[in-house]
């Protein structure tokens, strides 16, 4: 299968609220109030962890037959810790992002714990979003005048 190359736009609407496009869906991304948004969407870091747990539910449901798993229902919730005097230039020793970020399983399947625990493993080993955080992607930037 050729590589595909994907595409996103963030376009300034009001504020810090982002007008974000991709195909023919939109979404607003802003931050909250207390960071000088105006809390209209989920601010970036929010929306990557929306689509890391997104992303691991979907290989958890793509896969479950392949591998046997009798599955009912996934729920994933992904939580990250992130010091936002990084961010905000207080603290030069914190970090910008997320110092962590742990996900919480919550599978309904008839299969034993070993057989649950073993397709977790390749549900992490096989995530899309979670294979670019944990191996970040060459980033390249280009500037264009308008």
């Amino acid at each position: 299968m050729a590589k595909t190359v994907f595409k996103a736009t963030a376009e300034d609407k009001d504020g810090l609220t982002m007008l974000c496009k991709v195909r023919d869906f939109e979404v607003f991304l802003d931050e909250p109030k207390d960071l000088g948004g105006n809390d209209e969407g989920m601010n970036p870091v929010e929306a990557m962890l929306t689509a890391l747990a997104a992303c691991k539910a979907i290989v958890v449901k793509a896969f479950a037959k392949k591998y046997r798993i009798k599955l009912n229902s996934v729920r994933i919730e992904t939580e990250g810790v992130l010091d936002p005097d990084g961010f905000l230039g207080i603290n030069k020793d914190a970090k910008i992002g997320f110092s962590e970020i742990t996900t919480h399983y919550y599978i309904d399947a008839d299969n034993t714990e070993e057989e649950i625990a073993k397709y977790v493993e390749f549900v992490e080993g096989n995530c899309p979003v979670k294979d670019t955080i944990a191996s970040a992607p060459a980033m390249v930037h280009n500037i264009h005048s308008v």
